[in-house]
């Protein structure tokens, strides 16, 4: 069913040729492949009208529709993730006042408030753009360049994100700072501004951090972020990765079961 303003997809790059570790979208050791578990995660979101996977691989598609999932196929020499969604959002036919949400397909335990909070900040607000932020838990390390921090004005747009710790607090005077927060990768664009970016330069910031949502404030566009509670999703770059990621499923499987068992 459309929204108001035009519709609500979230689509799912998912190429087969990732580089640290190949083919993970259909890695099964649950059962189902990964990229099932990541379109179940966003199919729950309430937000959303349609999900679509976004792949280069016939054995993805083949594997989508066993499912009963939605899959367009996308060439294979895009330069990023946002690149091949702007591909899917042309061959599907959104209109420009429809709004696609960027859900990345190697991260199965994306909450669903995550997808809806970035949508309502994208059209509560003038922005082109919208994701997600989290405070940091007790125990996280902000300085891990591996974590992207974000710093965001008092309107809630976002100001610059960093691998590196920003703020940099350089007399320990803390008066009115808020703490660190956590980006989460998550974007919601209207797919009038996502045909957009594809067109804009890579600008240096962007090259410099590795972090591709800089293009957007580099050439003066705007970022609303959401910022949620909750637990940040986990990547899956790694066998390594994909192993606790099964082992936490196996974890909550059983939980269910076990309550489900105490209820009758």
């Amino acid at each position: 069913m459309a929204r108001r303003g035009g519709s609500v997809v979230a689509i799912i790059p998912a190429r087969l040729a990732s580089t640290r570790l190949p083919g993970k979208v259909l890695l099964s050791e649950t059962g189902w492949p990964l990229i099932r578990h990541v379109w179940a995660s966003a199919c729950r979101a309430k937000s959303l009208s349609r999900v679509v996977i976004a792949t280069d691989a016939p054995e993805v598609r083949g594997v989508v529709r066993s499912f009963g999932g939605e899959c367009v196929m996308t060439r294979a020499s895009h330069p990023n993730g946002t690149s091949r969604l702007a591909e899917a959002a042309r061959k599907l036919g959104l209109s420009d006042a429809d709004v696609v949400v960027n859900v990345q397909g190697d991260e199965p335990e994306m909450e669903r408030g995550f997808i809806d909070a970035a949508v309502r900040a994208l059209r509560g607000s003038g922005a082109e753009v919208a994701t997600v932020a989290l405070p940091f838990e007790k125990g996280e390390d902000p300085t891990n360049p591996n974590v992207v921090k974000v710093v965001t004005g008092k309107d809630g747009r976002a100001l610059y994100f960093s691998r590196s710790l920003v703020p940099f607090v350089r007399d320990g005077r803390m008066e009115g700072l808020e703490p660190p927060l956590r980006h989460v990768g998550l974007y919601a664009y209207r797919v009038g501004f996502l045909k957009r970016y594809v067109r804009l330069k890579e600008a240096p910031i962007e090259r410099a951090e590795s972090l591709e949502q800089l293009r957007v404030l580099w050439h003066g566009y705007r970022i609303q972020v959401a910022v949620c509670s909750g637990r940040a999703p986990a990547g899956i770059d790694t066998a390594e990765q994909y192993a606790a990621f099964v082992k936490r499923w196996e974890a909550g499987r059983k939980g269910a079961s076990s309550g489900r068992a105490r209820a009758k």
